[in-house]
């Protein structure tokens, strides 16, 4: 099915750029959600949202059979 071959095209692409970003946060502090409490405490720990996410857009690709 066309939809579907270009869909896992999308997510395959994005698979990257999505784990390079959740890398990248992991100098940065929290400033929303939970682990914002931990203020500075936060700082040299992946977002766990941008890791859910990557992990997520990953998931998607496999199943789409990129």
């Amino acid at each position: 099915v066309p939809a579907v071959d270009a869909l896992g095209t999308g997510f395959a692409a994005a698979r990257t750029p999505a784990e390079q970003g959740a890398l990248a946060t992991t100098p940065l502090q929290a400033r929303k959600g939970r682990a914002s409490y931990l203020g500075e405490r936060s700082i040299g720990h992946q977002d766990p949202g941008a890791t859910s996410a990557a992990l997520l857009i990953s998931a998607l690709a496999e199943a789409a059979g990129e």
